[in-house]
Order: C-alpha cells, then structure tokens, then sequence
C-alpha cells in the first residue's frame, strides 16, 4: 500500500511540475496587456505566446515601417525580440536583427511569418522557434531568405541569395547546423522545400 501511495504521490508531482507546451499569436489587446509594445522602436508586425518547461515567452516581430506609400509599406530594418515572462517583467532571451542591403539593392525586408513557427520541433518539451525572413529589390524579386532555428537559446541559420545567374546565388548552412537534432533538421529542410515550391525560389548554391 505504501508503496502504491508513494507511486501516485510521484506520479501526481510529475504531472503538476510538467509545463504543457502550447502557442498563440497576441492580438493588439493583449500585446497591451503584456507590456510587450515597448520592446522595440519599430511597429510590432506580429506577437506569439508560447509556454513549455522553461516557463512563458513572448515573442514579437517589429519592422520599421520606414517608407510607407498609397501601395506598399517598405521596411528597411526588422527586430525579433523573445522573452520570458519572469513575474510581470520581461527577462530578454535573444534577438534578431537585419536591414536591407544596398549591394543587393533590397528595398525592403520583411517577416515570412507565413513560414515561421513556434513548436517543439524533437518532442523534449521545450519549443524552438523559427523565424523566416526575405527581401525584395525594386523589381520586388526577392533577393535574401534567412530561416533561423532557436534551439536552447542558440541560433542556427540558413542565408540563401536568390539570382538569376549562377556565381551571385548561395545556399549556406552555418557551420554548427549538423549539432542540431535529426528531428530539427528535417523539418527546416521540408521548410525549405516547401518554400521552393510555393514561392519558385531556387534556394541552392550556383
């Protein structure tokens, strides 16, 4: 009996002490409420929640807004700010920042929210983001493609250069991408896939 008592008493602790991974994109109210909007100097473009075993996240995605006309809005620098919730404050995790290129004569760059996720991509209870963001030159052909893998707080990044010819395109990887877990890894490389087909990039090296 004893024994089936200390069962559930560890069973019950590890329950109640296991956080439930889960995600949702703020709307501007509760951006409000979390006191996120003061993060940055840029507009928040989007905001996600998100919750697992470390504890609660924020996340925001800002672009500058810096040219706007009756068509276009045309940012030429963007922020990703993630983090945590510690006790109505905001412990800063990591962050992301870019601008557009004049070598490349971008003339915006934006969030590919489209293809960014928040998810717990090799099941340990812990979500790793991704963040997916392109530019566009004058002619509005995209011209860069970054995706970014958070894992454990780390940033692990693909840069692809889109063009015509073949000695100015890249695909590159960084260099710690193979640490990453097996699980991790195929899903930014269906990601990549994936944004092959739907958009017609090349995404590979020349």
């Amino acid at each position: 009996m004893k024994k089936l008592l200390f069962f559930l008493f560890l069973l019950v602790f590890s329950f109640s002490f296991s956080q439930k991974v889960s995600s949702s994109i703020l709307n501007k109210e509760q951006i409000k409420q979390r006191e996120v909007d003061g993060l940055s100097d840029f507009p928040i473009y989007k905001a996600y929640e998100y919750q697992d075993k470390g504890g609660v996240y924020e996340l925001v995605l800002c672009e500058n807004q810096n040219n706007i006309s009756k068509k276009d809005i045309l940012n030429t620098k963007i922020q990703a700010i993630c983090g945590m919730n510690d006790h109505g404050g905001f412990l800063e995790k990591w962050r992301i920042n870019d601008l557009t290129e004049n070598i490349q004569a971008e003339t915006t760059i934006w969030f590919w929210t489209k293809y960014c996720s928040t998810k717990d991509l090799d099941g340990d209870g812990y979500i790793e983001p991704v963040i997916v963001y392109g530019t566009r030159d004058e002619n509005s052909d995209i011209r860069r493609v970054k995706i970014i893998t958070v894992y454990k707080n780390q940033k692990y990044v693909i840069r692809a250069v889109e063009c015509d010819l073949d000695y100015c395109r890249s695909f590159k990887k960084d260099k710690n991408w193979n640490s990453l877990p097996q699980k991790i890894k195929m899903y930014v490389d269906n990601l990549v896939a994936k944004i092959r087909k739907e958009q017609g990039l090349l995404l590979k090296d020349g």
